[in-house]
């Protein structure tokens, strides 16, 4: 297996997307899976890694990345050593790193005998489910979406980031991050721009608009993002997939570290679920 990191691709807004590709080196060419991780996430978080080596093993060219601005670097690609990055991400810029991926990998020459550009699909995980999902309806490069634990409502996540008011009047909020203890800035520009992108950002809409097959995966005892996210993105399209799966957290129960040699079953159970999507 053919794993390469920290792999440096342009971005559109001045910040590096550094992305991780595993594959067979088989000079066959393989299905495309595009990888997004979610708020507060990297590339490299919990048992990622490991579900990149299963998919690679199933005949995948696998791709994760970083969000430019997820608040990691090139030189620290995990966890968040660049907070004012952080506080100026907001949606239509991971859309657009997104974008560039899907740019980057349809065109690049060192992969041109591993990789079916015309067979891409996208994975996201919690808001870069959001993601995954907008995408799918508007680049019609994606043959197939699949979402883990996802949102399914931008907007009443933005605008109940606390107080409005304040928030413009002092032009930051913070967000604590449990594990690192770090105050997490929110830029006011992140509400400006989900206002100004309003019906892009809109996930039922686009939800509804797909014309590719999709898969749900949520696990039932999800604290973070509730399973009825998951119910709603199945109820706007009927053709959907909606897999549930038993006693599994937001994160199918894993956490970061992840030091153990495999994923846990739920873990495991997604991923399955995902290749046998993926191969059908």
């Amino acid at each position: 297996m053919k794993i390469i990191k920290n792999i440096v691709v342009k971005g559109k807004h001045s910040k590096p997307i550094v992305t991780d590709v595993f594959y067979k080196e088989d000079h066959q060419p393989k299905k495309i899976v595009i990888f997004c991780h979610g708020y507060k996430g990297f590339k490299d978080w919990g048992a990622w890694n490991l579900m990149a080596k299963s998919f690679s093993k199933a005949g995948f060219f696998f791709i994760k990345f970083n969000f430019s601005y997820n608040g990691g670097t090139v030189e620290q690609p995990i966890d968040f050593p660049d907070l004012e990055a952080f506080g100026n991400n907001n949606y239509t810029k991971e859309l657009d790193d997104l974008e560039c991926v899907l740019d980057w990998i349809s065109s690049e020459e060192k992969y041109k005998k591993e990789v079916d550009v015309n067979d891409i699909s996208i994975i996201g995980h919690s808001r870069g489910g959001g993601i995954v999902l907008l995408k799918a309806s508007e680049d019609a490069r994606v043959k197939k979406v699949i979402t883990l634990s996802a949102v399914s409502d931008f907007g009443s996540r933005t605008s109940t980031i606390g107080d409005l008011e304040n928030w413009k009047k002092t032009g930051v909020k913070y967000v604590l991050n449990g594990r690192t203890k770090q105050n997490m800035p929110h830029f006011y520009q992140f509400y400006l721009d989900f206002k100004e992108n309003e019906e892009r950002l809109n996930i039922q809409k686009a939800v509804e608009n797909l014309k590719i097959a999709q898969l749900i995966i949520h696990g039932n005892k999800d604290t973070s993002v509730s399973i009825d996210e998951g119910k709603n993105i199945h109820s706007w399209n009927r053709e959907s997939k909606f897999e549930i799966i038993k006693n599994a957290d937001h994160v199918f129960n894993t956490s970061h570290p992840w030091k153990k040699e495999n994923m846990s079953k739920e873990l495991e159970e997604v991923t399955e679920l995902c290749i046998d999507f993926l191969k059908s």
